[in-house]
């Protein structure tokens, strides 16, 4: 067998210095990511998928055969090209509306996302199992080749806050995908209403970096 590895350099494009605005990025499991515009990435085809592959392993393991386990390895290697593509498809329609609009990306922090997300226990493994760096490595570096900013900021209470009157309550949420501001009354959906509070959060991380006061350095 012959392989050919080809290398091809793509130019990074420069970063707007000034974008118009900011598209915020929340990730959930039941919606893989929700963005401030209202666009969802609904995770239900994944999950029934990764449901079934469940099932499969656990009967596979449980007959414990040299042939279920070469079967094992193949649907093992088989998920991640799913996820993979998935991931892929997810990130480039986000980086293309950004850079469509002439915006920057609002991500959160992914450091500790699964510690974050609180899920009953049969959720819990499909928490686990996704691959949120390989969707934020992916939205990075299409963002790059597209010449967007990305900025990933503090997720903390961002599904709690109200994204009209910045109202923080645990009670807003009464579920998971409403949002009822006990201050002010609006009803939303709760995933866009925290993309909406990461894109609040990155106009002014953003403002206070453009408006510092710090002298340039002596040459």
């Amino acid at each position: 067998m012959w392989f050919l590895y080809a290398v091809c350099d793509v130019p990074e494009k420069e970063p707007s210095r000034e974008p118009s605005g900011w598209l915020g990025v929340d990730l959930g499991i039941v919606n893989i990511a929700a963005t401030s515009d209202g666009q969802l990435a609904a995770g239900r085809r994944l999950n029934r998928y990764r449901e079934h592959q469940q099932d499969l392993r656990a009967k596979l393991q449980a007959k414990g055969t040299q042939s279920a386990k070469r079967v094992l390895k193949r649907q093992r290697r088989k998920e991640q090209r799913f996820v993979t593509d998935t991931n892929h498809c997810i990130s480039k329609s986000i980086v293309a509306e950004a850079a469509r609009t002439g915006r920057g990306i609002a991500l959160e922090e992914l450091k500790g996302i699964r510690e974050r997300v609180r899920l009953r226990k049969p959720q819990r493994a499909a928490v686990h199992s996704w691959s949120f760096d390989q969707l934020g490595r992916f939205i990075l570096y299409k963002a790059a080749l597209a010449g967007v900013v990305v900025l990933q900021v503090d997720p903390a209470y961002s599904s709690q806050e109200c994204a009209d009157c910045q109202h923080t309550e645990k009670r807003n949420r009464p579920s998971q995908a409403v949002f009822i501001c006990r201050a002010c009354g609006v009803v939303a959906h709760a995933d866009r209403n925290s993309s909406r509070n990461l894109a609040a959060r990155a106009a002014r991380v953003w403002e206070s970096g453009a408006r510092s006061t710090v002298p340039a350095p002596a040459v």
